[in-house]
């Protein structure tokens, strides 16, 4: 357990997420989600975290087991064709991890994934929060649409609304 993770936990805390996204950028991200979900039949979410506080800073819960835990949470999980995909922001360590059900998983990989992460969190380091998380919402709706193109009436099965934790 690294004592510079612990502070820097402690100091950003939560009050980070929400000067980083206030709610006119929220609006424009849930926005984003809904947009791109006209394009596929997968549901995206959103959720940003502050920091870690309790347990799971102090079991040293890396940002990928934290939105792993976040992804079971808000159920992106129980989707019809097993398309949910969550994108999850830890401000504090400044980790971007996008965590997908199987059946979207097994057709984008690891790798796919992990080129729209270092996408958003080059533009989280230029300082530019918005157009990191639109394009990172664009870019997995894009995998979405390939894979999963929309079919008959589309239902929202998750909410739009990007959570702060």
């Amino acid at each position: 357990m690294s004592i510079k993770r612990i502070a820097r936990h402690l100091v950003q805390h939560h009050w980070r997420a929400q000067q980083i996204f206030p709610p006119a950028v929220l609006a424009r991200i849930e926005q984003a989600i809904r947009q791109g979900e006209t394009t596929h039949s997968g549901q995206v979410r959103f959720v940003v975290e502050g920091a870690l506080d309790g347990a799971p800073l102090f079991r040293n819960q890396p940002a990928r087991a934290r939105a792993l835990d976040v992804f079971s949470h808000l159920r992106v999980w129980d989707t019809a064709h097993n398309n949910g995909v969550l994108i999850y922001l830890l401000l504090a360590d400044r980790d971007v991890e996008i965590v997908a059900d199987r059946g979207i998983h097994a057709k984008v990989g690891a790798e796919g994934w992990e080129r729209i992460c270092r996408a958003m969190e080059a533009e989280f380091a230029a300082g530019q929060f918005e157009r990191g998380v639109i394009g990172g919402i664009e870019a997995v709706s894009r995998e979405l649409s390939r894979h999963f193109p929309p079919q008959g009436p589309q239902s929202n099965e998750l909410p739009d609304a990007p959570v702060v934790m």
